[in-house]
C-alpha cells in the first residue's frame, strides 16, 4: 500500500504464530493461490453446453451489442473488478514488479470476496508502461470497476485521472479508501476528545498516495464545501521537511505544489519536529521511527496520534502513551485501533456495484467515511472503528454509498 501505511496486517483473530512468513509460505504452496473460478451453471448435457455456449449465447450476444448496459444484466460485469497494479509500491517491499505483487493482489480479491461478495481478479502489469492507462482502458468492458493497488506516486495520481472517465468507477485505494478510513477514524476522535473537527490543526508525515489523498479529503481540497467542514489547517511533511509555498523545486511535482498552495496557511517550514509542535493530531504514513517522544510531547494537549507506517509504525504505541497523547492508532490488528483501508474499499466497490455506477464521486466516499464512523456508536479511546472482518460494516458502507451514488448522478439506469 502506500506509503507502507495501512497494509492488511495479520487477520488471524487472537492467533499469533510463531513464525507468520513461514506459515504463509506453506499455505500459498499447498493451495497454488487463493482463488480461483467457478461455474455458476449446470454443464452436464448437451442441452446445459446449447444453453452456455453456441449456438444460444449467441442470442445474448446480440442483444448486448443492441445495448453495449446489458452487460449488467447478462455478464460477469455486474459483480466483478479488476485489481491492478504494476507492483512498484508494494506493501513495505518497494518496487518489486508485477510477478512478485500476485499474492498480494490474490489477497485482496479474497476480501473483496468474503467481505463483500465481489468477484475480483488481479491484472499484474510487468515493466514500465509509457501507456498504462490506455492498456487498462482496453480490460475495462469486462469489469464493473476497477480498483487500482500498489502502483508508485506520482504515477498513481495521473494514472487514476486518466481513467475517471472510463464509464465504470475506477479508485486507487491506497489514496481514497485510506482517506476514508483517516476521516471516519479522526470524526471519531474528536468526539472521544472534546476536540471540534473544524479548529484541528493536523500534521500529514508523509507525501506519498495515501498522504496526498489525506490532505485533500481533511482540507476539502476539490471537495465541495457542502459536504463537510474542512479542518483548520494542514502542515505536510516529505522526507525534506514542510512542504510550504517558498520551498526549492516545487513546480517540478503537480501534487506537491498543490499541497503547498492549499495547506500551511502560516508558511511554516522546518522539519517533522518543527510541524508537530502545537499540533492537535498527527497521522504518519510514512516510514518507521520517525516519530520521538519529544515531538509528541511538543503537541497541543491530548494529542490525537496515528502512527500507520506498517510493518512498524512512525512511533510505537507505549512510547506514544507515555509522551502524552490521548489517542493512538496504528495500521495493525495487534494493537488496539487498527485503521486499515479494509474497512473501506470492500463497502465502496459494493455499493457502487449494486448501482452499476460510473464512477466513484467525492459524495460516495464522504458518505462512506461517516458510515464507518457511524457504525461505532460509542467510540472510545482504543476503539475508534469498528472491526474489519465484521459484514456489518460492508452493508453499512454499501447503503450509504448507494444513496450518495444516486443523488451524486453517478449510478446508472438500466
Amino acid at each position: 500500500m502506500q506509503p507502507d501505511s495501512t497494509g492488511v496486517g495479520i487477520l488471524a483473530g487472537d492467533r499469533k504464530p510463531g513464525n507468520i512468513y513461514e506459515e504463509s509460505l506453506e499455505l500459498h504452496e499447498k493451495y497454488h493461490g487463493k482463488i480461483e473460478v467457478f461455474s455458476k451453471v449446470p454443464l452436464a448435457t448437451r442441452h446445459d453446453l446449447a444453453l452456455a455456449y453456441t449456438p444460444g449465447v449467441a442470442e445474448v450476444c446480440r442483444e448486448i451489442a443492441r445495448n453495449r448496459d446489458l452487460a449488467y444484466k447478462y455478464t460477469l460485469k455486474a459483480n466483478t473488478i479488476a485489481i491492478v497494479t504494476d507492483g512498484s509500491r508494494v506493501l513495505s517491499l518497494g518496487n518489486i514488479g508485477g510477478v512478485a505483487a500476485i499474492p498480494v493482489m490474490e489477497g485482496k480479491a479474497l476480501l473483496f470476496k468474503k467481505l463483500a461478495g465481489i468477484d475480483a481478479f488481479p491484472i499484474c502489469f510487468e515493466g514500465s508502461h509509457t501507456e498504462f492507462a490506455d492498456s487498462v482502458q482496453n480490460i475495462a468492458p469486462v469489469f464493473g470497476g476497477i480498483a487500482l493497488e500498489d502502483i508508485a506516486a506520482p504515477k498513481c495520481f495521473e494514472l487514476e485521472e486518466k481513467l475517471q472517465n472510463i464509464g465504470i468507477p475506477v479508485m486507487h485505494d491506497d489514496q481514497h479508501g485510506t482517506a476514508v478510513v483517516v476521516l471516519a477514524a479522526i470524526i471519531n476522535a474528536c468526539r472521544v476528545t472534546g476536540k471540534r473537527f473544524e479548529d484541528l490543526d493536523i500534521v500529514i508525515c508523509g507525501a506519498g498516495a495515501a498522504g496526498y489523498a489525506i490532505t485533500r479529503m481533511l482540507k476539502c481540497i476539490g471537495y465541495s464545501p457542502d459536504l463537510f467542514r474542512s479542518v483548520h489547517d494542514i502542515c505536510v511533511c516529505d522526507s525534506q521537511g514542510i512542504i510550504h509555498r517558498r520551498r526549492e523545486g516545487l513546480y517540478s511535482n503537480k501534487y506537491k505544489f498543490i499541497i503547498a498552495e492549499e495547506t500551511n496557511l502560516s508558511g511554516r517550514q522546518g522539519s517533522l519536529a518543527d510541524a508537530m509542535d502545537g499540533a492537535d493530531a498527527c497521522i504518519g504514513v510514512s516510514v518507521p521511527g520517525i516519530i520521538t517522544p519529544g515531538m509528541v510531547r511538543s503537541m497541543n494537549p491530548d494529542p490525537i496520534l496515528f502512527a500507520l507506517a506498517h510493518p512498524m509504525p512512525e512511533i510505537m504505541p507505549a512510547d506514544a502513551f507515555r509522551a502524552g497523547a490521548a489517542i493512538v492508532a496504528t495500521g495493525r490488528n495487534d494493537f488496539p485501533n487498527q485503521i486499515n483501508y479494509a474497512l473501506a474499499f470492500p463497502g465502496i466497490f459494493r455499493g457502487a456495484l449494486d448501482v452499476h455506477a460510473t464512477g466513484i464521486s467525492d459524495e460516495m466516499k464522504v458518505a462512506a467515511a461517516h458510515a464507518l464512523a457511524s457504525f461505532v456508536r460509542y467510540p472510545r479511546k482504543d476503539r475508534l472503528l469498528p472491526q474489519i472482518l465484521n459484514r456489518n460494516v460492508v452493508k453499512a458502507v454499501a447503503a450509504a454509498v448507494r444513496n450518495a451514488a444516486i443523488e451524486s448522478g453517478c449510478a446508472r439506469t438500466l
